[in-house]
């Protein structure tokens, strides 16, 4: 069976002039999608950043998967985006971890009633 335009699902992540990351999702034309980003289509965050450029993309078969991945980005460092975009697989890794122990150390300070590092 041939796959519509329509059943592609994205995940994107687009650099903007400034410097600064945008990531999104889209159904069908990932190129259309980003066009419509440099025509100013879109009243949000890109608009005043333009031109954009797509730096990284995954496709995916379902909406609520591309809207998960999407969420996930959102939340990322600008080195974890980074990582990602180069395919940097294992310092995306490292950077996971470092987060994760930093994340406990504030939990730990806080319990203790410090407000400094342990």
């Amino acid at each position: 069976m041939t796959r519509s335009p329509e059943d592609y699902v994205y995940t994107y992540i687009l650099r903007c002039a400034d410097g600064s990351y945008y990531a999104g999702i889209t159904r069908g034309s990932l190129e259309d999608r980003v066009a419509r980003h440099n025509a100013g289509n879109f009243g949000g965050y890109t608009a005043s950043r333009r031109p954009v450029v797509l730096v990284w993309q995954q496709e995916f078969q379902r909406l609520t998967d591309a809207i998960a991945a999407e969420r996930q980005v959102k939340g990322w460092s600008r080195a974890k985006k980074e990582a990602l975009i180069r395919g940097d697989f294992d310092l995306l890794h490292t950077l996971a971890r470092y987060r994760a122990r930093a994340i406990r150390d504030e939990r730990r300070c806080v319990l203790r009633g410090s407000t400094s590092s342990p």
